[in-house]
């Protein structure tokens, strides 16, 4: 069965969470960011779906272009960051969720920053259509059609839109990024660059592989959080199908909720303290709160206290926008969560 890449974001983790208290994790609160799968800035979007639950769209299949793409929209800044990578931001006529940008810098992100904004939120039907795209890009298929107002594959085909979506057949538990290496190759071939997507896929794999641990390191017990624990409610983590398993398992992790086969996973207290994380991920993006803010109450969560992480202090802080979802920083995910978790220099 096809399995869809899913970058968990603002909107369906609230709706995840709201799942899990009435009886796949999540984040109760929306925070300062807006993602592709966010809300948008009025806080209207949420996901489609029956009985509550969130509509996984079917991942069409890469197109196959008679020409190279002219006019392109991205429905998140992760897409863009990719395409632009790959010397195709002059192609680039808008895009969605911005907030994807934070985690560049440099000349980097200044180029980022100058593809014009469609929508701050997760992409609007209108918006995307408006600028008459010949193409679509995203690295969730949550993006087409998965919550309200973003445009479906069928609708962009009116349109006259081809549709490219980063999606995935991996096996759980997700051992490593390979995912992130499929999109961008499929994307250099859409746009006939492959030569700068096997550069690019060449440098994640280099800055991964200079970020393993050293051979015989003992795999390192994780919890990854996007929230404090609340009390009398089930800690909300990540699961082993997500990509966030396979950037811990690269890092030298072993996430302790590798077992449950969704992106997001319950786990009571009593089941953390049992399993007794080494270490804890932060991973940062839902929370209203500061990255320090955040860090600092979940260090100092009552269900945490008992833990080996918690008494020796191994917090490691990450963006959700590099750690979720295909990205060119996943290899900066993976070396940022390596080091902080062996306590490594």
């Amino acid at each position: 069965m096809r399995r869809h890449r899913r970058t968990i974001t603002t909107a369906l983790a609230a709706a995840a969470t709201a799942l899990l208290l009435a009886g796949c994790g999540g984040e109760p609160a929306a925070g300062n960011h807006t993602s592709h799968e966010g809300m948008d800035m009025g806080g209207s979007s949420s996901p489609s779906g029956g009985a509550g639950h969130p509509a996984a769209p079917s991942c069409p299949p890469v197109p196959q272009l008679a020409a190279t793409p002219q006019r392109v929209v991205t429905m998140d800044g992760g897409a863009a960051a990719i395409l632009t990578e790959l010397g195709q931001s002059e192609r680039i006529v808008g895009t969605a969720a911005p907030d994807f940008f934070t985690a560049f810098a440099g000349a980097e992100r200044t180029e980022l920053d100058s593809i014009p904004v469609l929508d701050p939120g997760q992409g609007n039907s209108e918006s995307v259509v408006a600028a008459k795209p010949d193409l679509v890009v995203g690295i969730s298929s949550y993006s087409f059609g998965g919550f309200d107002g973003t445009p479906s594959v069928e609708r962009l085909q009116q349109a006259g839109a081809a549709s490219l979506v980063a999606c995935d057949d991996a096996p759980s538990p997700v051992q490593n990024i390979d995912a992130t290496y499929t999109f961008i190759q499929q994307a250099a071939t859409v746009f006939g660059a492959q030569a700068q997507g096997t550069q690019l896929v060449d440098r994640i794999k280099a800055q991964v592989a200079a970020a393993a641990p050293a051979p015989g390191t003992a795999p390192v017990r994780v919890l990854a959080l996007s929230s404090a624990p609340q009390t009398g409610q089930p800690l909300m983590t990540q699961g082993g199908s997500g990509l966030a398993n396979g950037i811990i398992t690269l890092a030298g992790g072993q996430n302790i909720a590798a077992d449950q086969d969704s992106d997001f996973a319950s786990l009571s207290t009593e089941q953390v303290a049992a399993l007794d994380p080494q270490a804890i991920v932060v991973i940062t993006g839902f929370s209203p709160q500061s990255d320090a803010e955040l860090t600092a109450a979940i260090r100092s969560s009552p269900a945490l206290a008992s833990t080996t992480a918690v008494r020796e202090n191994r917090l490691v802080t990450v963006p959700q926008s590099i750690t979720l979802s295909p990205s060119v920083l996943n290899g900066q995910a993976v070396a940022t969560i390596a080091k902080g978790i062996h306590g490594t220099e």
